[in-house]
């Protein structure tokens, strides 16, 4: 999990910031946001005072009807050393009680010229995004037909070379050799490059070429939600490979299953190709055509008119044996 502070939030939005900027370098916990409505109204029992917490005009018009001891216990309940920031949306006035208590004590106080609940869903994407559990997976993210495609595989196996001819072919590149993954959802995995390495390629032999550079900005991509991942191994004549198709493997990857197509190398095969072939199969079976299913499904019905046809043909042989007996 990366770490996400009010400083980060601030520039992201444009944020104006209105008092507290000793506290600007807070961390961001959890990508929850609260609207401290019942707060306001003197109910603290369950204040979560770990999020932001986001002020627009109903908990700010209230506020202003109560009374001076009541605004001053409410903003000095609602300011504790673990809230991160307050911000105040649609550009609204800040109160006197809030803006004294905040730089009292060091609490970051934003403001935004956006409406509240369109605000609010926009910081939340961006929490959840930031915030979610990451791993480091070495491989290859490329996107194939919209289809985010892992490409993984030992060393030399030429990860990079199908990336490469996959960029030549029209798709585009996300990251090569390390792929960030966070989860940000139950079997939702987005994918991107460390940026040091963004739209970095690096082929053997020739070194480490910029993508973008070279092929455009429609060579490249910035991150990719992952669907299928195709693991390249050498050729190994003494294993047998799935030639239907009907049994579908999985990878894990944090709490996540993912489809797995394990593709053989061997010198004459296209890979790049296959893996086309194979993004575009994966589209089909989500749109419900399964061509694996139905081609074994053509294949048992072929056999058991076959074998009806066979006892036909023996019942009638059998009774001319009779008949003529």
């Amino acid at each position: 999990m990366s770490i996400v502070t009010v400083k980060d939030i601030q520039e992201r939005f444009g944020l104006e910031l209105l008092a507290g900027w000793a506290g600007i370098e807070r961390n961001i916990l959890t990508s929850d946001i609260s609207r401290p409505g019942l707060e306001m109204a003197g109910y603290f029992d369950f204040y979560p005072a770990l999020r932001v917490q986001l002020l627009g005009k109903t908990e700010i018009s209230f506020f202003n009807k109560l009374n001076e001891a009541e605004r001053q216990d409410r903003m000095n309940r609602l300011c504790t050393d673990d809230t991160p920031a307050f911000i105040l949306a649609h550009n609204i006035q800040c109160p006197s009680e809030l803006l004294e208590l905040a730089e009292l004590r060091n609490i970051p106080v934003l403001q935004t010229e956006n409406p509240t609940t369109r605000f609010s869903g926009m910081l939340t994407n961006y929490l959840e995004g930031r915030l979610a559990p990451m791993t480091t997976v070495h491989g290859v993210l490329v996107d194939v037909y919209g289809i985010g495609v892992l490409i993984t595989g030992k060393s030399g196996v030429g990860k990079s070379e199908t990336a490469l001819e996959l960029v030549k072919r029209g798709h585009r590149l996300v990251a090569d050799d390390a792929v960030e993954i966070r989860q940000v959802a139950k079997n939702v995995l987005i994918g991107n490059a460390p940026k040091i390495l963004r739209h970095m390629l690096e082929i053997r032999g020739v070194g480490i070429i910029d993508m973008m550079t070279l092929f455009g900005a429609s060579a490249v991509k910035d991150d990719k939600r992952i669907l299928m991942v195709i693991d390249l191994e050498a050729w190994d004549p003494n294993k047998i490979y799935d030639r239907l198709g009907i049994d579908e493997e999985k990878m894990k990857i944090m709490d996540s299953d993912l489809t797995k197509l394990t593709v053989p190398v061997r010198p004459g095969r296209n890979l790049s190709v296959i893996i086309e072939v194979a993004a575009m199969d994966y589209r089909m079976k989500r749109l419900g055509i399964n061509a694996a299913e139905n081609f074994s499904k053509k294949l048992d019905l072929a056999i058991s008119q076959h074998t009806d046809e066979s006892e036909v043909e023996g019942i009638e042989e059998n009774n001319v044996r009779y008949t003529s007996d």
